[in-house]
């Protein structure tokens, strides 16, 4: 199995790709304990992705690093 192979793919309800590398990661992504958590980058994403567009960004998945 390739490296590639294990990675998790998102597509849009087109179908077409979504590299989520290319979503916008709020300030509050990054004070997050979880953002440098590679098991939690899925869930991070499509969060992301869902509230993409949005005036104001909630996570309740959100934990304060060093907290």
């Amino acid at each position: 199995m390739a490296m590639d192979d294990e990675l998790i793919h998102f597509c849009d309800d087109d179908g077409a790709e979504i590299n989520p590398d290319l979503i916008a990661k709020p300030g509050l992504c990054v004070t997050c304990a979880k953002d440098d958590d590679p098991s939690e980058g899925p869930l991070c994403a499509l969060i992301r992705l869902d509230q993409e567009g949005e005036d104001e960004f909630r996570c309740d998945a959100y934990v304060r690093k060093g907290g």
